[in-house]
């Protein structure tokens, strides 16, 4: 079953360029990916002449050059030859803006970006690419084993959007055989006290307000016995609430959704979303976008 034609992976030239390549292998056999991008972007290849003045022996790396280092390591990990490769090179300023463009170029379906736990690196970009990329997005954490993902967690919050994710969960899991859990934080609204309830008198309002609402939410889809898990916020921050549960039901993978509230705003994710994407690097996150709604928004940037 196809979900994803074209995929996309970002490399940065350092151990994490082999986890990726060698874990983009396991995912592809069952997201349909045809086609893999393998792209690195550099600010500038060219060594200063401050630096060549002072070493006249060294040479720079060229695209070439880098282009067989890449393709060397996915001949070296067995890349499946089934699938058709290319690798490329760019120079840019603003390394998030070269590879959103090459992303909507080479129009792919899939980006996949890694995520660093103790290797060095701050994750800007692949944040970056995780909140604005023109499509869905598969962030694979450095120290997670390979496996196929058995355990899924989906945060929604029961949104008209949200009924395109489930859809897209419900078919990965027929594919993979695996256990999909609804997730839902829901907060106690500020002025509460003017009821005249307690604090938890009105959580346990707003609990079974959010329990009807995911039964006439789960009744359009094929999987109506699921159970959604729902979580009081108390003011944490949501992300981390997410994590900490994803954890301890030992989910294996975490699904996501763009914010979806308008054709216009589908490329872009909400604030939970995005405090999930920063304090997560535990678990792989595939965030998922319908191509279609976003490339408007994205011509639309490109011409600003």
């Amino acid at each position: 079953m196809k979900f994803f034609s074209k995929a996309m992976i970002g490399l940065d030239l350092t151990e994490m360029d082999d986890i990726l390549i060698k874990k983009t292998a396991v995912f592809i056999k069952f997201l349909g990916i045809e086609k893999c991008y393998f792209l690195h972007v550099a600010k500038n290849l060219e060594i200063p002449k401050e630096i060549l003045d002072q070493y006249p022996d060294l040479i720079a790396p060229t695209d070439e050059s880098v282009e067989k280092i890449i393709k060397s390591k996915l001949k070296e990990y067995n890349f499946p030859e089934d699938i058709e490769t290319e690798v490329f090179v760019e120079e840019g300023s603003h390394p998030l803006d070269t590879f959103l463009r090459w992303a909507k170029l080479k129009d792919v379906d899939l980006v996949v970006m890694g995520r660093k736990d103790t290797l060095a690196g701050n994750g800007v970009l692949a944040d970056g690419v995780a909140k604005k990329a023109p499509c869905s997005v598969l962030l694979v954490q450095e120290q997670r084993p390979i496996k196929f993902p058995k355990k899924i967690l989906i945060p929604t919050d029961f949104s008209p959007h949200n009924h395109m994710i489930y859809e897209f969960a419900e078919r990965i899991a027929e594919k993979l055989d695996a256990e999909l859990v609804p997730l839902h934080l829901y907060e106690v609204p500020h002025g509460y006290s003017k009821t005249g309830k307690s604090f938890e008198e009105f959580s346990e309002i707003m609990k079974e307000n959010a329990q009807d609402d995911f039964k006439k939410f789960v009744s359009k889809h094929d999987y109506k016995d699921l159970e959604c898990e729902l979580i009081l916020n108390d003011g944490k921050n949501p992300g981390m609430l997410i994590l900490d549960f994803a954890r301890e039901i030992d989910a294996d993978m975490i699904l996501l959704g763009s914010r979806g509230r308008t054709r216009s705003a589908a490329i872009l994710l909400g604030s939970t979303a995005e405090k999930l994407i920063h304090v997560n690097k535990y678990l792989p996150m595939l965030i998922f976008k319908k191509k279609g709604e976003t490339m408007g928004f994205f011509d639309a940037l490109f011409k600003l």
